[in-house]
């Protein structure tokens, strides 16, 4: 028997989810439902997991880190974190090779585990193509995955595959470990800390504005070859992230264990946010301090826009952000890989912005986030 749809949607969605069904159907500003867009991507995680109890006692963290923590042994934990990448909102197939976005995909997975003071051992990839993507397709983006988990020697315990009629979609879960005494949470920051930042930022939203560049120029004249001479450290940073393995192995080579820590995906403003929110303390940073590439800084300039904005709301640079004790300033003033740019202050959600000027800014969080319009 074949059942008409308003009887489909009758015998077997409820009550009120067909009434939501119905009014979503007619558009939410003339329903009355709240769009998403008003609570953006935090606010809508914060939203939908608040109320969600922890039945399991060897559960150390849930939702709203970087990665959750799991007790493993009296001595250690394990650590997952997961990520979606999808066609059209995380990635551009017109400028992104297929097996950089394989690397990717495992690679922002990685860092979450990084940014958790801990080392990644595993990953699980699923998969979702539209019957446009061909087999040698699939198997460039399994290329570079391969070549991820060679360079960080994970290993791929598994995934799933699937058919997609809305485009190229990667999920990749991430697998670590960590010593209980090691892991390093978002919360901890404490007044007068410095804070830290390693490597350089705003360099991989200055790739994806080259990249987008070039494309409107392709379209517009197919025949016109895009000449990114000048631009391979950006693109570089953009098409090809590297977790910062190597900066949590410094960290602890030379004693220093961070109060609090986080990856830089959605921009420094964001996620410092993210610290202060969750270590009741507000942050003075200054602009001056702030590390830029020179290449980065050209890019600003090529688009008018302040190098600044390009370090505080890029995002995508998958360095780390981190918070020391001022104790520990002698330690790390001179270790080239970090650079300090300001201090934790007392006053809750306040975050600063000393220009070079010297004049004081409020710190928008103007990092990407996914729901806002």
């Amino acid at each position: 028997m074949v059942l008409k749809s308003s009887v489909f949607l009758r015998t077997f969605i409820p009550h009120f989810q067909l009434h939501l069904v119905i009014l979503y159907m007619k558009g939410t500003n003339e329903s009355g439902l709240t769009d998403i867009s008003n609570l953006g991507e935090f606010g809508l995680i914060n939203r939908i997991t608040k109320d969600f109890p922890t039945f399991h006692q060897n559960v150390v963290k849930g939702v709203g880190d970087d990665a959750a923590i799991v007790e493993e042994s009296e001595n250690t934990v394990q650590v997952y974190s997961t990520d979606l990448l999808l066609e059209g909102t995380h990635f551009d197939l017109a400028y992104v090779p297929l097996r950089h976005l394989g690397y990717k995909a495992v690679a922002v997975n990685l860092s979450d585990i990084v940014a958790m003071n801990a080392h990644p051992y595993g990953i699980t990839v699923s998969i979702a193509v539209s019957n446009r993507f061909p087999i040698e397709a699939v198997d460039e983006i399994y290329e570079g995955i391969k070549l991820a988990c060679q360079k960080y020697e994970v290993d791929l315990l598994g995934g799933d595959t699937s058919s997609s009629r809305l485009g190229l979609v990667i999920s990749v879960t991430a697998f670590g470990r960590a010593e209980k005494s090691e892991v390093v949470y978002r919360k901890g920051a404490k007044p007068k800390d410095l804070i830290c930042v390693s490597g350089d930022i705003g360099a991989a939203y200055a790739g994806l504005l080259v990249l987008d560049r070039e494309k409107s120029v392709y379209l517009k004249a197919p025949n016109t070859q895009p000449d990114l001479t000048d631009y391979d450290y950006v693109v570089g940073r953009q098409l090809k992230p590297e977790p910062k393995l190597g900066i949590i192995n410094q960290l602890k080579s030379l004693g220093l264990h961070p109060t609090s820590m986080i990856d830089i995906s959605d921009g420094i403003a964001s996620e410092l946010h993210h610290i202060c929110e969750q270590s009741n303390c507000g942050a003075t940073i200054y602009a001056g301090k702030l590390p830029i590439d020179y290449q980065t800084v050209k890019v600003a300039e090529e688009f008018k826009i302040s190098p600044t904005t390009f370090a505080l709301n890029g995002g995508e640079d998958y360095e780390l952000l981190f918070t020391l004790p001022i104790q520990d300033f002698d330690k790390v003033k001179s270790i080239r890989e970090f650079t300090i740019i300001g201090h934790i202050t007392e006053e809750p959600g306040q975050i600063h912005v000393v220009l070079d000027s010297g004049e004081v800014v409020d710190a928008d969080a103007l990092g990407w986030d996914h729901f806002k319009e």
